[in-house]
């Protein structure tokens, strides 16, 4: 791998989200340059997005990044050094099945991507297309790495392993991002340091468990512990919450995003005063792994534990001003202004092609890096990147009561890949109907909800 031509295959290359985070960061970028090959089942997104790509780099990091889209993906692969992955299982139309039908039953889902009813119907829905991928990659770039940003994330990398096992693949998430950032405030408010003045990387943690129900057993800030911290911080908090407000200039549609993806934290904070640690996702996620009666048995217990529903119907009407966007920012109507993000997939990449160590949260089969949990599951706890080497940070494992929560889930994802490659539907059932959400349902009502969901988004 050369620094000065890096080819990146970006698999799912009309993205509105993850693709547009690329670029902005890429328009920071000073160190390497190279090509991205944009690759998408709707070739036109792709057309759209090497415009938009191309034109900020003219104006913002001249010559350094070209931007490509490919309507072949063996094209976009062959010769590839890294290969993104961010794609859209289905479309809000499926999605809304997988987060909404289920509230027919009384059962409600804030995200529905990784946990519950949706997520493992998402599962059922993206490993096929995983596989495929897999295969793909393993004929045309066996030697890339491959960076996977797709929920259920743990899922679908553990079928990329499955399918080749060969692979050099992880996943990045950015749900620990924000427990650093939350870890930093209580810190500031503690009066160890001014308010706004630590930044997300300062705060060190030891990361363990799977992804969106993932746990810190060690934190500090230089030489401050910060369990004590977090602990004083937590019994004053956590009955009424902790809500920080919108970053200052943001326009009217972040502020709407703000606000649907707002949390009080106080499930983290609940959690923490059951377990002793410190519970590492947002709080829309953790609810959906912890059985519902906790925090999701009601629309009502939602609102007082102070997160929020995300509704599939916000997501179809972003979209649609994403696509306005899109084409004012192609036709060149308007300018994409690069916003540096907290994303470290270039940081990564400069990592594995020798530009400096980087230690960072990544989902990579457990090869030891958490004992106490089943090997080849996928997992996630910090990694050393260095030139072409991701080395997993070996951990403790879990106190047991921790650890019969994430069971419940990794055997749950494991059984789930292991059906859908069997072909066997009725496994996937039983599988489904052991889920926390699920298990409330008396047997007949889990089977008729299988039975829609499958209908209307598997076929």
């Amino acid at each position: 791998m050369s620094k000065e031509n890096l080819k990146i295959c970006y698999i799912g290359g009309g993205s509105r989200n993850w693709a547009w985070v690329l670029m902005q960061d890429l328009a920071f970028e000073k160190d390497i340059r190279g090509t991205i090959e944009l690759f998408d089942i709707n070739h036109n997104d792709a057309l759209v997005n090497e415009k938009i790509g191309n034109k900020l780099m003219e104006k913002h990091n001249f010559d350094r990044w070209k931007f490509h889209a490919n309507s072949s993906l063996s094209d976009a692969l062959i010769d590839s050094d890294f290969i993104f992955i961010s794609i859209l299982p289905g479309d809000f139309e499926e999605m809304a099945i997988d987060v909404h039908l289920p509230e027919k039953y009384g059962i409600y889902q804030p995200v529905g991507d990784s946990a519950g009813p949706g997520g493992i119907i998402r599962a059922i829905r993206t490993i096929p297309q995983y596989r495929h991928i897999a295969r793909e990659i393993q004929k045309y770039a066996p030697d890339a790495w491959v960076i996977n940003y797709t929920n259920p994330m743990s899922v679908c990398t553990r079928t990329l392993y499955k399918e080749f096992p060969g692979i050099k693949a992880f996943g990045c998430c950015h749900e620990v991002f924000n427990t650093q950032h939350l870890l930093a405030s209580v810190v500031e408010k503690a009066g160890f340091a001014d308010e706004g003045s630590i930044r997300r990387e300062e705060i060190k943690v030891n990361v363990l468990g799977i992804n969106h129900f993932t746990w810190i057993d060690k934190a500090s800030w230089k030489d401050v512990d910060i369990f004590p911290v977090y602990m004083e911080f937590a019994d004053e908090n956590a009955d009424t919450g902790f809500l920080r407000t919108p970053p200052p200039g943001i326009d009217a549609d972040e502020i709407e995003r703000f606000r649907l993806f707002k949390s009080a934290e106080r499930v983290k904070m609940d959690l923490f005063q059951r377990y002793g640690l410190i519970a590492a996702a947002g709080d829309r996620h953790l609810a959906e792994f912890c059985p519902p009666d906790w925090y999701l048995s009601s629309p009502e217990a939602v609102k007082n534990w102070g997160y929020t529903m995300t509704p599939v119907s916000w997501r179809i009407k972003d979209r649609e001003k994403l696509k306005q966007k899109a084409a004012s920012y192609s036709e060149g109507t308007q300018l994409m202004t690069p916003v540096l993000s907290e994303e470290e997939g270039i940081k990564i990449v400069k990592a594995l092609i020798g530009l400096g160590d980087l230690v960072t949260n990544v989902n990579y089969p457990n090869r030891g890096q958490i004992p106490d949990l089943p090997a080849d599951a996928v997992v996630e706890t910090n990694a050393v990147f260095s030139r072409d080497s991701i080395s997993p940070v070996v951990t403790d494992g879990f106190p047991a009561d921790v650890r019969a929560l994430i069971m419940h889930h990794l055997l749950t994802q494991e059984g789930i890949v292991e059906a859908v490659y069997e072909n066997d539907m009725d496994k996937a059932f039983r599988i489904f109907s052991l889920d926390y959400a699920v298990q409330k349902l008396p047997l007949s009502d889990a089977g008729a909800l299988f039975d829609e969901m499958c209908s209307k988004t598997l076929n």
